[in-house]
């Protein structure tokens, strides 16, 4: 499937470089490269378009402010110069954040994880039954690929929501699984002991943090955001299990 993709940004070098990365991946098809937010309205008005690869600081109207003002949005990865947009990108449901200048490789893996998420919107969604699955405090069953999946808790590290999906990345594993499920959902069956809501789309195992830098939680090689609405839950149960104050 090609996935239809706009480029936007107001930095003719810039676009340029998107332009060469979009064109050397063989299922993305570039419609337009547009230098405004008020160009690209025009496009997605008309055209079907799958994901924007979005700059934030543009002049007359801002990545943020585009962003806010459709209706249907499509999936959107953020590139932007500013590191410091980075959790407003995630509040805003955008499939990445590419901080410029990024490598190809970087690039290629941000349009791979939108192409997981549009294959993951094409696949007949199966309904959940309404028996209970199997539950114990020590593992949870999930449906993924039309299989039931038995997950040991104690090996999840975290969980991340994609609009109507939720992908749990488990230790020792290289992909995550994907269950059509909601965060909510998946909150109620951990354990609270071990598992803290970080962010609207995070849920992360308490003893597999790394260390905590300002707003994100580190898990691995993983940066995780941490939203203002969860911090003070977040920093309470880090004040408790602190030796030195």
């Amino acid at each position: 499937m090609m996935i239809r993709c706009l480029a936007i940004d107001d930095e003719v070098l810039a676009l340029e470089l998107l332009e060469d990365n979009i064109r050397k991946v063989p299922f993305l098809d570039l419609v337009q490269a547009c230098k405004s937010g008020y160009e690209a309205m025009e496009i997605i008005q008309r055209e079907k378009i799958d994901l924007v690869f979005l700059d934030i600081q543009m002049p007359d109207i801002s990545g943020i402010q585009f962003l806010k003002s459709l209706k249907n949005k499509p999936l959107v990865i953020f590139t932007t110069a500013y590191e410091k947009y980075a959790l407003q990108g995630f509040e805003l449901d955008v499939i990445d954040y590419l901080l410029k200048p990024f490598s190809f490789e970087r690039f290629l893996k941000s349009v791979n994880k939108a192409q997981e998420y549009i294959n993951l919107l094409e696949k007949p969604v199966i309904q959940p039954s309404k028996e209970e699955l199997p539950f114990s405090e020590n593992y949870l069953f999930v449906k993924s690929d039309y299989k039931l999946v038995k997950i040991d808790i104690k090996d999840i590290l975290y969980v991340e929501g994609l609009k109507d999906y939720i992908k749990i990345y488990i230790q020792d594993l290289d992909r995550p699984v994907i269950t059509l499920s909601s965060m909510k959902a998946v909150e109620e069956k951990l354990p609270a002991a071990g598992f803290i809501r970080v962010h609207r789309s995070f849920i992360v195992a308490i003893n597999k943090v790394s260390f905590i830098q300002r707003n994100t939680v580190h898990i691995g090689n993983k940066e995780i955001p941490v939203s203002e609405h969860h911090k003070e839950n977040l920093f309470n149960i880090i004040h408790k299990n602190k030796i030195i104050d």
